[in-house]
Parts: structure tokens; C-alpha cells; sequence
């Protein structure tokens, strides 16, 4: 009689990994690898990165999920590198070469059609793209050849600098807010040149306060012997948000869900307004909203705060 092997149940990991991700895989497949690798019970990812793009992809491990939209809707950071000359189908390296044309563009005139995108756009989302359009992909009307009417959307760049220029590529790195196309502005880029472009590299290397100096590979996640210690803890997500002390007191009705009126018994608490990350004795509890008069609404808990 065969007997099937009994799976390892998985573990309770709570924290943010920030993970490198290499040129081919999709975020999804880089996130299930992470997983294994740690064993972890529930895991996710704060917003794709397409396959043939590189660099920072925060991973969120248990109660670190419960602030993951924070980062979907964070600004983000791109070094990129433009193929001025060529256009693809799909506006990267993945797609077929449709176009070419000459490439006369000097620094001079690239300075200036790069300060044209500085600030509010509009930018019209790609075919290849994830949108939805009837309950389907836009991506998979492109591989039918189908091309569907898209409205322009308004998103900020709001950083977009040269780093180097050598015909026909220029690298530029750009600061943008959530629901921008890196591959649109190179492709944009290009027609306000008159050459036409495409993109033939994209690394991320910011989202919202976390930078990519801290990234590993998952070569080196798979060989660390440690790798839980890699790790980051929750609050990393949320280092952007003022800090705010309960007493034990205040800390226990914080995780019942009560809204507190914080007077002499709150340790500190911020001048302003708005959103806060609520900790007791160094540890976090979880998010809440201040409001006036120093009432505090509690948003998002940390189940194991509640257990300790």
C-alpha cells in the first residue's frame, strides 16, 4: 500500500521581503518561490512587474498583507533604458519590431521633449496590458490583433531625469505615481523625438519609502541559511505615518476596536491629523485614524498583538 508523504504545514511569517526580481519571471512565480522558500502560510505581492523588468518587488508575509495596498497605491522609482529608432508591438523587448527609423535626437532636444512629461499627463494605457475590457485582459484582444478604443488616463511623473545618452539608447530614471507605463512614456518619448522607441530594460529600485539597496536575489534567498532573518518587520511598510504610544490600558480597548479619546493616559501623540501606526511598548498594533479632538479610530489590526 502506498502512502503519500505528509506535507509540511506551513508557518505563521510575518514580515516584508524585498525581493530583486529577475529578467523573465513574472511577479506571481517570483512571489511562489519566495513562499516555499519560507514556508510561509500567506504571502503577496504589492504590484506587478512584467516579466522582462527587473528590481525591487516587495513581498508581504502575514499580517504584513493587511497593508500591502498602501504600497499598490505608493509613487515608485524606475532606472530605464529606451531604444530610440525602433518600435515593437508591444512597447518592450517581448514584442515584434513593427517600425524603424532614423535616430538624429541630440541631448539638447532630448532635455527638452523630457520636460514636456514632467508633472501631470495623460497617458493612453498599452493593448498589452492587464485592464480589464468586458470581464478580459486587454493583452489577450492584442493576441487576437484586436485593438480596442482606450481612454486616456492622468497619472504624475514626478521625476524624469537623463542619466546617459548613447545613440540609440538613452537611460533615464523616472519617479511616477501609481497607474503609469514606463513602456508608454519611452514609447511617447520616442514619437515626440520623430524616431519612435521602445523599451529594452526596466529596473525598479523605489516603491513608496522602501529602496532597493536592501534587495535579494533569490539565489541568495535559496542559499541563506538563515532566511527568516532576512526579513523586514511590518511596520516597514508603514515608516511614512507618524508614530503613536498607547499605554497598556488604551492598547487593550485599541485591539477590541474602540475609538479612544486620547488624553494624559496616551504616551505621544502626533500634532497632526490623519493616519498613524499605534504601537505599546515598541510593538505595533496596527493603524488607526486620528481624528479631532485626539480621537483615535482603530483601522488595521495585528491579529498576534492581540495574542501577546
Amino acid at each position: 500500500m502506498n502512502s503519500r508523504p505528509v506535507k509540511k504545514p506551513r508557518d505563521l511569517v510575518d514580515g516584508v521581503l524585498l525581493l530583486d526580481k529577475p529578467v523573465g519571471l513574472s511577479s506571481n512565480d517570483a512571489l511562489i518561490k519566495a513562499k516555499r522558500v519560507l514556508n510561509a502560510k500567506k504571502a503577496g505581492h504589492t504590484g506587478t512587474l512584467d516579466p522582462f523588468a527587473t528590481g525591487l518587488l516587495p513581498l508581504c508575509f502575514g499580517e504584513a498583507t493587511k497593508f500591502s495596498q498602501d504600497l499598490l497605491e505608493a509613487d515608485k522609482t524606475y532606472e530605464a533604458t529606451v531604444h530610440l529608432g525602433i518600435m515593437t508591438t508591444t512597447g518592450d523587448t517581448e514584442g515584434e519590431v513593427v517600425e524603424q527609423l532614423p535616430v538624429e535626437a541630440t541631448v539638447e532636444q532630448i532635455e527638452a521633449v523630457l520636460a514636456r512629461f514632467r508633472g501631470p499627463i495623460l497617458q493612453v494605457p498599452p493593448m498589452y496590458s492587464a485592464l480589464k475590457r468586458d470581464g478580459k485582459a486587454l493583452y489577450e484582444y492584442a493576441r487576437e490583433g484586436i485593438t480596442l478604443e482606450r481612454d486616456a488616463r492622468p497619472v504624475t511623473i514626478h521625476g524624469l531625469a537623463l542619466v546617459e545618452y548613447t545613440a540609440p539608447f538613452l537611460k533615464i530614471l523616472v519617479t511616477c505615481s501609481k497607474g503609469t507605463y514606463v513602456r508608454v512614456l519611452g514609447e511617447d518619448i520616442g514619437a515626440a523625438l520623430g524616431c519612435g522607441a521602445h523599451l529594452n530594460a526596466l529596473r525598479r529600485v523605489e516603491v513608496g519609502s522602501l529602496a532597493g539597496q536592501d534587495m535579494i536575489t533569490l539565489e541568495d534567498l535559496l542559499a541563506h541559511p538563515d532566511p527568516m532573518s532576512l526579513l523586514k518587520p511590518v511596520d516597514a511598510l508603514l515608516s511614512t505615518f507618524p508614530a503613536l504610544e498607547l499605554t497598556p490600558e488604551l492598547a487593550k480597548r485599541f485591539l477590541q476596536g474602540q475609538r479612544l479619546a486620547l488624553g494624559k493616559e496616551a504616551v505621544a501623540v502626533p500634532e497632526e491629523q490623519g493616519r498613524v501606526r499605534v504601537y505599546h511598548d515598541g510593538r505595533l498594533l496596527g493603524t488607526g485614524q486620528l481624528g479631532e479632538y485626539a480621537i483615535l479610530a482603530p483601522e488595521r489590526l495585528i491579529s498576534t498583538a492581540q495574542a501577546a
